[in-house]
């Protein structure tokens, strides 16, 4: 515990702590991006996957344990990976107290610069997100137990929609330099396979936005109604 702790206190093991917990945050978000696209199939299919996430890991645990421990789990993960960014950001400042004279930027990619203002959107859009689509708390036509009906009457309200949007656009980027970025803390990545990891990395960005977009965008065309 305390090497743990005294590896925490590096920048090394801040940049460790954001890879691991990256990686849990990315595989959640390709598999709720799966999940959330059987929009598609229609009422039945999406509500009959809701009721399986809430029976997971039956009959070894109660009904919705399975999913707090994975929420538990997101959640711990979320804040530890916030947190080490933050940390990184204030040694980052403190490290050049006064301003460079001339703004360095062509290393830096667009994706890479844009990681602080997006991870802040991206905060900001799970906290919304929560409160729109899983408690009701802003979302007039809820109905519990309609997951289904509560998507697409959540996304025919246009602002919210492309609230949505721009957030899955922000996240994109976000995850393009950030699974890159993985490869290199974990030491993964090499000059022989950099191309492979910004590839797939790529890949994943732009599945999860297009999969994610899908959807809002489904629902606004009328392609995707309540029944």
């Amino acid at each position: 515990m305390v090497g743990a702790l005294t590896l925490y206190q590096t920048t090394i093991g801040k940049k460790v702590v954001m890879a691991v917990t990256g990686l849990v945050l990315i595989g959640y978000v390709i598999l709720h991006m799966l999940g959330n696209l059987k929009v598609f199939q229609g009422p039945q299919k999406m509500n009959e996957y809701a009721v399986f996430l809430r029976a997971a890991g039956a009959p070894l645990f109660f009904h919705e344990q399975g999913l707090w421990m994975i929420r538990m789990v997101l959640l711990a993960s979320v804040v530890l990976h916030v947190w080490a960014a933050y940390q990184l950001t204030r040694l980052d400042w403190n490290g050049r107290p006064v301003r460079y004279a001339v703004k360095r930027t062509v290393a830096a990619s667009y994706a890479s610069r844009t990681m602080r203002w997006g991870g802040v959107i991206i905060l900001l859009f799970i906290v919304y997100h929560v409160l729109h689509l899983t408690t009701g708390t802003v979302h007039q036509s809820f109905r519990e137990g309609d997951v289904y009906r509560n998507v697409v009457t959540g996304f025919q309200f246009v602002p919210a929609s492309i609230f949505y949007i721009l957030a899955m656009l922000a996240l994109g980027l976000h995850l393009y330099h950030g699974f890159w970025s993985i490869g290199q803390t974990l030491g993964l990545k090499t000059s022989e396979n950099d191309q492979a990891w910004r590839v797939i990395a790529g890949a994943i960005a732009l599945a999860v936005t297009i999969g994610n977009i899908s959807i809002p965008v489904a629902v606004l065309a009328g392609i995707v109604r309540s029944a």
